[in-house]
């Protein structure tokens, strides 16, 4: 055995007596609750906040996909049509030429649609509720 330690292994350092040991356990137990409960109030908020930000992020990388797809879907389409209109009419390529800028245009209306900058062109002379002449 080591001289400065007594048999029961508690050292200089560690508590005198099994009593006073209880006390400040139970003391620190009810400082962890407290703060457990004074975080449990805070924390929720802070997490939101979190997958909001997160949340946020993603949604407008879905709708800047959406959006920059749509454009392209419209130019895609247009170089099709002409391509195959060059094809069948042997025009080339005033054909690709002109459904590729129509394609140009049609993207363009797709995204503005979708933005909700053009919603009643184009809907057969319906108008959104609440518009009067």
């Amino acid at each position: 055995m080591a001289a400065g330690k007594k048999p029961g292994g508690t050292g200089e350092t560690g508590p005198s007596n099994q009593h006073g040991a209880g006390v400040r356990d139970d003391d620190l137990e009810r400082r962890r609750r407290d703060l457990e409960a004074s975080l449990a109030t805070r924390l929720p908020n802070r997490l939101e906040g979190e997958d909001k930000a997160r949340t946020s992020g993603a949604t407008g990388y879905g709708q800047a996909f959406k959006l920059s797809s749509e454009f392209i879907a419209g130019i895609a389409v247009g170089i099709g049509v002409g391509w195959f209109v060059d094809r069948m009419a042997g025009t080339s390529p005033w054909g690709l030429i002109v459904f590729l800028l129509l394609g140009f245009g049609a993207g363009i209306l797709n995204v503005m649609r979708s933005v909700g900058a053009v919603a009643e062109f184009g809907q057969g002379g319906k108008r959104p509720p609440g518009s009067e002449e």
